[in-house]
């Protein structure tokens, strides 16, 4: 059974056509017709998409059929399509603490704040929060910059404290990264 499923919310005559094909689609046909229900259904489900005939202004993942008629094969296509973009979207954001960086536009975001970040920034951040331990700047150097341990530079020590200011002014966060004897943490 697959784990994609279509709300469809008051528009009965869509539900009786797709509930017809359900067999031969890809995805779970759900019909609700209150707001409530519609509540109610979307706590329990990770992967939906709502469709509807109408724009709700409260609900995430919709999909808007208003240029009807349209062939079937469309709207398998483009429900497919909005299915896939949703996926991406979930696969493109990283929670670490209160923020949750957005991979593909780049930013982190706490309160409706955003910061723009580097692609190393980024990779730094993720490479932090994946560890339970202070990193070493050697292992920064290796993992994050593909570095050879004898190079003597200060990359990591200029990009820590650059990330650094940039929480400071950004969120007024002085406690993202913190330095421990051994290495690098996110607190």
């Amino acid at each position: 059974m697959t784990n994609q499923n279509l709300i469809i919310y008051k528009f009965t005559e869509l539900y009786q056509i797709l509930d017809e094909l359900s067999l031969d689609l890809n995805f779970n046909i759900i019909f609700v017709k209150d707001e409530n229900s519609l509540n109610q259904k979307i706590k329990k489900l990770h992967n939906y998409l709502i469709i509807s005939n109408e724009k709700y202004s409260n609900f995430n993942h919709q999909f808007i059929l208003d240029n009807i008629p349209i062939n079937i094969f469309k709207l398998i296509e483009k429900i497919n399509i909005e299915f896939l973009k949703i996926q991406f979207n979930i696969q493109s954001e990283v929670k670490v603490k209160n923020y949750t960086i957005d991979l593909n536009s780049r930013e982190i975001i706490m309160d409706n704040k955003k910061l723009k970040l580097t692609e190393k920034e980024i990779n730094t951040i993720t490479y932090l929060s994946n560890s339970n331990e202070p990193v070493s700047i050697n292992e920064l150097e290796k993992s994050v910059w593909s570095y050879q341990s004898e190079i003597e530079t200060h990359t990591v020590e200029t990009h820590i404290y650059r990330l650094r200011k940039k929480f400071l002014n950004t969120f007024n966060d002085n406690n993202f990264i913190i330095s421990e004897k051994n290495g690098y943490k996110i607190k």
